[in-house]
């Protein structure tokens, strides 16, 4: 039953806090991932029990976005314990305990069906990442993880005064409500239209904000550029694809209740907004894990935008929230082998990591590929679904607006990756002794192999679950 998705990783938690050794501890995280891909097997194969609360279940949504979680988990599980071993001047018990917590409750936003609980796991994982986010232990960490925590309460308190209103609008209109999903689609067409739209408005925003949709992007980059490697790819493949997974929530329901064109507008307008700042800033960006953190704000963006347009586009969007979580786990991770050989984040301190670091280097280059929609990579498939869902819509001008804003990003983000492994090593290349190893550098290559092989062929299962997703967004229900 889909219970054990949330079960599995907080049963792990526990053992890692009750674990004393701290080089056993680390291992616990791929042991998790790899037990949690093996439920994950079953609940999509159908051979789970069938048994759980009604407000628990894996529907199309759930079902594609588990799948892919359990994949992202795993593989910076993976990477996980060469990272802590060279951290060994850190404890690792509340790290390791707080990440699996952390999952626990994305899975939890990705299947539960009541928009009630769905809020307190959203909030979960805001109170699970804070330790994270700090696990550096100095000004600026803690700098990033009040601004996370200070500015994500904003949002998730405006998220729930939205859930209120949409619960509401069908006390309004009369009818009772349970708040479980299945209940709101089926009263959707009597639910009250103000309340609804004003609903939907403040989980846009406040879901937008743990999203990292432009304006309510601020804490992306203190939160990315000071988190670990590793916390920035959970981060930006996992939290933000959960977010993401609560406006469909809503979006659903303005469906269902024949308000998806209202939706829609506001989706548009949001992701044309979050690609046009995140360009501006990736222009002459002079950190590059803050320029990650503007990479997420764009993608994002791109996400609502193919939600916005409906059609192929949906398809082209629930694609490539996995090419993206994917991709960005290529970029951070080995954005985190940069940064702990030169010890410094500015492209003014960092060069010529080919020459020093020449697999993660290698790596990094080959996601900034991957990330800006290069072919054959698999981004470039979801986006080109998406172009050619607007093209279909004859929204010419929203077409011509993401492409130029593509380009943007594009030489905006290749100036700053070229400064990064160009050139000749700066004397920071001798900050410290780390150089690649196996730990630090399988994992990533796993998945940018991924992403090239979605690019190149999309298995036949994954295909349907994202048919079945994407209908389940089209369809009033």
């Amino acid at each position: 039953m889909a219970l054990w998705l949330v079960i599995v990783p907080l049963g792990f938690a526990v053992v890692a806090f009750a674990t004393p050794g701290a080089r056993v501890r680390p291992w616990l995280l791929p042991a998790a991932g790899a037990t949690q891909l093996g439920v994950v097997a079953l609940e999509l194969v159908g051979r789970g029990d069938g048994v759980g609360a009604p407000w628990l279940g894996l529907d199309p949504i759930g079902r594609l976005v588990t799948g892919y979680l359990a994949v992202l988990f795993f593989l910076c599980a993976a990477y996980a314990p060469g990272y802590l071993a060279l951290r060994a001047d850190r404890p690792n018990r509340i790290f390791c305990s707080v990440m699996l917590v952390f999952f626990a409750m994305m899975n939890l936003i990705a299947s539960v069906q009541h928009l009630g609980l769905m809020w307190v796991a959203v909030e979960a994982t805001t109170l699970a990442s804070g330790p994270l986010l700090y696990f550096n232990r100095n000004p600026r960490s803690i700098e990033a993880t009040w601004k996370y925590l200070l500015i994500g309460s904003v949002g998730i308190a405006l998220a729930l005064l939205g859930t209120f209103f949409v619960a509401y609008s069908a006390l309004r209109a009369g009818i009772a409500t349970s708040m479980l999903l299945s209940d709101m689609l089926a009263s959707a067409p009597q639910l009250s239209r103000p309340w609804l739209h004003s609903g939907f408005v403040l989980a846009l925003v406040g879901y937008g904000t743990k999203m990292g949709l432009a304006p309510m992007h601020t804490w992306k980059p203190d939160a990315y550029g000071e988190a670990p490697g590793l916390v920035g790819a959970l981060l930006a493949g996992g939290l933000t694809s959960c977010a993401f997974v609560a406006i469909l929530r809503f979006f659903q329901i303005c469906v269902a209740a024949g308000e998806s064109e209202f939706a829609r507008t506001l989706l548009l307008f949001l992701g044309l907004f979050s690609m046009a700042v995140a360009g501006a800033f990736m222009v002459r960006q002079g950190d590059y894990k803050r320029m990650l953190a503007y990479s997420s704000v764009e993608h994002m963006g791109i996400l609502v935008l193919g939600i916005a347009i409906g059609g192929a586009g949906t398809f082209g969007a629930l694609l490539h929230l996995i090419n993206n979580g994917l991709s960005k786990g290529v970029l951070f991770l080995s954005a985190g082998n940069i940064h702990r050989a030169y010890g410094s984040k500015r492209t003014d301190d960092v060069s010529g990591a080919l020459s020093v670091l020449p697999a993660s280097a290698s790596l990094f280059l080959a996601g900034f590929f991957a990330i800006t929609g290069t072919p054959p990579f698999g981004p470039f498939v979801s986006e080109f679904t998406i172009l050619t869902a607007m093209m279909h819509a004859e929204r010419y001008a929203v077409a011509a607006a993401f492409l130029g804003l593509l380009v943007v990003v594009f030489v905006g983000m290749g100036s700053t990756v070229l400064a990064v492994v160009q050139g000749e090593p700066s004397e920071r290349s001798e900050a410290t002794p780390y150089r690649d190893g196996f730990l630090g550098v399988a994992p990533i290559a796993v998945l940018l192999a991924l992403v090239l092989g979605l690019g190149l062929w999309i298995p036949a299962p994954l295909l349907a679950l994202l048919r079945d997703a994407a209908a389940a967004l089209e369809i009033a229900r």
